[in-house]
């Protein structure tokens, strides 16, 4: 492994198991994360993006989830897929940590907020002594951070009696306080209200700066990503289509499906209402066998229906999965 990735995704493939057989969302996957850079992964919804990273953290159930043999998430070499439960949570409490667009799906609903913070704060190593009010006082400062005011309250409230933003604001509390290699960011700002949510973005440019930590911010804004981050993956019905740096993306988009992505974005200078970009995401059932934009692809070739498109490399780190810039002839 390169030594400057901390993160290492190879051919990463992940099925749903259900009534109709598997539904095969992720479709080799390849994506990786230096140590403090700050990437973005981008895409409609549905596209994988969140089933990607909770396989990172291996969040995903494994009564319905299959990965098949093959792929691979290496974190600090070690392949993340085979290693012991006891080692894993270990890496989830100290090494990397997940901010989840659910708020109420990552609190326990009958703990108080103080309660997980503590726990969180203990489990982490951060302290020798494990003195209680030490701890506490990490979690109000925590709190505070993500400007909650009145923290000693929200430490004794349960998360039922907080609103949908301030369980988010907590959720990202809980990432901040204890020193993490990466973060993952999964749609931090959802719940939240447009000033507190560039509020948040700029404490997560600021953590990433200051500590030294790496970054993978999930989100469907181009936007957003454009202020936060270094490279961006364009993510389409479980493939990466399209990745470069972020000024690349924006001054040279290559793939049909992320100048339709940008071309959705309202411009300050009008132009009328974007028609968005035809279509659906695939049946992940039943998938076309080559490129899965090929149904919404006003550039599709009959080529473009049977074989997956390769990767090329157009300029300096700027990689596409589109046959439009391959030259050689296919029958």
């Amino acid at each position: 492994m390169n030594d400057d990735r901390l993160l290492d995704i190879k051919n990463l493939q992940i099925w749903y198991r259900t009534y109709r057989g598997y539904a095969k969302v992720v479709n080799g996957v390849n994506l990786y994360v230096g140590r403090g850079e700050k990437i973005g992964l981008v895409g409609e919804s549905g596209c994988g993006k969140t089933t990607t990273m909770k396989s990172i953290m291996r969040l995903l159930e494994k009564e319905i989830v299959h990965i098949p043999d093959g792929g691979e998430i290496l974190f600090e070499g070690k392949n993340i897929l085979n290693l012991p439960e006891r080692e894993m949570q270990d890496i989830r409490r100290r090494k990397i940590s997940m901010i989840s667009q659910s708020p109420m799906a990552a609190l326990n609903p009958v703990f108080k907020i103080g309660e997980q913070m503590v726990d969180i704060i203990k489990y982490s190593g951060l302290l020798e002594s494990n003195n209680k009010e030490d701890m506490i006082e990490i979690a109000r400062n925590a709190i505070k951070t993500v400007m909650i005011p009145d923290p000693d309250r929200i430490l004794n409230s349960y998360p039922y009696q907080l609103s949908g933003g301030m369980r988010q604001r907590i959720c990202i509390a809980m990432s901040l306080m204890t020193p993490r290699d990466l973060l993952i960011a999964d749609e931090p700002g959802t719940a939240l209200d447009v000033t507190i949510q560039d509020q948040i973005y700029r404490l997560l440019n600021e953590l990433v700066k200051d500590k030294g930590c790496s970054l993978i911010m999930v989100t469907h804004s181009l936007g957003v990503a454009r202020e936060l981050v270094d490279r961006i993956y364009v993510m389409y019905a479980g493939d990466i289509v399209e990745t470069c740096k972020t000024k690349n993306l924006f001054d040279n988009p290559l793939h049909p499906y992320t100048q339709g992505l940008l071309d959705c974005i309202p411009r300050l200078t009008g132009r009328g209402l974007s028609e968005g970009i035809y279509g659906y995401i695939p049946d992940y059932h039943v998938p076309t066998p080559g490129c899965r934009f090929y149904p919404r692809c006003k550039e599709a070739m009959e080529v473009c229906k049977n074989e997956k498109p390769p990767v090329i490399e157009m300029e300096n780190e700027h990689y596409v999965a589109c046959f439009k810039y391959v030259t050689e002839n296919f029958t």
